[in-house]
């Protein structure tokens, strides 16, 4: 449960979709496939969707907006991000998108954390997405842009909550010490922490989750797979971890943990998703989902029992802190 000063409340749920798969990320996917994987996750009982401009440099937005248009809106969360515009790119017909996502490079990213681009991002995110308000706004990544974030972007977004454009604000990062800094200094709701308090990495543990539990913000875990090296029972040789080649022994860290999930009778990922549930700070876990069949089995495991002995025995053995 998400609140602030003003009294408002709102509740989410223990999963959610992230949405980077409907902008084609690494790969295209149809129209047709990007609705069926909303629908799935639908019909299995999600009521969470976590998007933001960056993904496909709108595809994304303009999809899951379409997906969920004929869904009641008060029966599901919707989170987006802001912090880079999305304008013309001037480059030739043909050009493909570098960051990431298999879409034409028809506009650019364009960093913008005024108080005029945070309003301007949102309004453009509303219309992409055919909604009237937001229900979370992340700010997205503004690792080198602390100073900017502390003086305007965060404050704006504040302003737009009390505006009632959107009814939680907060930020999406792959680290912890500044999310930490904008608990601390702002009124904010919610922190989306990426890989940083997974089975592989628990330095939240020392910097954000202990000034979230206190101050009553929540935290939303994503990456609970560190970009995939968790996601399979075994981690293959090949495996990736923080979007890099993994190194073997951190390959050999995983098997590690995965054996100790074998003695208890679960499966890595089951664990994977598990773990950051059980900090009381953090009040949801988003899993990226591309198929029916991919959401059919996240819910599985998210509903997965995990022996409590479990996680004393990967503490330890210094394998996992038990947060």
């Amino acid at each position: 449960m998400l609140s602030h000063t003003s009294g408002s409340v709102l509740q989410l749920p223990t999963l959610g979709m992230g949405a980077a798969q409907l902008g084609n990320l690494y790969r295209e996917m149809t129209d047709a496939e990007a609705s069926a994987a909303v629908d799935a996750a639908w019909d299995a009982g999600i009521r969470y969707f976590d998007t933001a401009p960056h993904y496909g440099l709108g595809l994304s937005e303009r999809r899951l907006g379409a997906a969920l248009a004929s869904h009641p809106r008060d029966e599901y969360v919707l989170s987006t991000k802001v912090g880079r515009l999305l304008v013309p790119s001037g480059l030739p017909a043909g050009a493909m998108d570098d960051g990431g996502f298999a879409v034409p490079a028809t506009l650019r990213r364009e960093w913008d954390l005024s108080r005029d681009g945070i309003r301007r991002s949102v309004s453009e995110s509303l219309e992409r997405l055919g909604l009237d308000r937001i229900d979370i706004a992340y700010l997205h990544d503004p690792d080198n842009h602390g100073a900017e974030a502390h003086a305007e972007a965060i404050p704006a977004l504040v302003e737009l909550r009390d505006e009632g454009v959107l009814r939680a604000v907060g930020a999406g990062m792959n680290q912890s010490a500044l999310p930490a800094e904008f608990v601390q200094r702002h009124d904010v709701d919610v922190i989306m922490l990426a890989g940083r308090y997974t089975l592989l990495d628990q330095g939240a543990l020392d910097d954000l989750l202990p000034v979230a539990a206190r101050r009553g913000v929540g935290v939303v875990a994503a990456g609970v797979y560190n970009s995939g090296v968790l996601s399979r029972p075994r981690p293959p040789a090949d495996a990736f971890y923080e979007y890099e080649r993994a190194p073997m022994e951190l390959i050999a860290r995983v098997h590690a943990i995965a054996d100790v999930c074998e003695e208890f009778g679960v499966q890595l990922p089951d664990v994977a998703i598990a773990y950051p549930l059980r900090h009381p700070a953090v009040v949801s876990v988003v899993v990226g989902m591309r198929t029916a069949d991919q959401v059919r089995g996240t819910m599985e495991r998210v509903n997965r029992e995990i022996p409590e002995a479990l996680w004393t025995a990967l503490d330890e053995r210094g394998l996992v802190r038990r947060g």
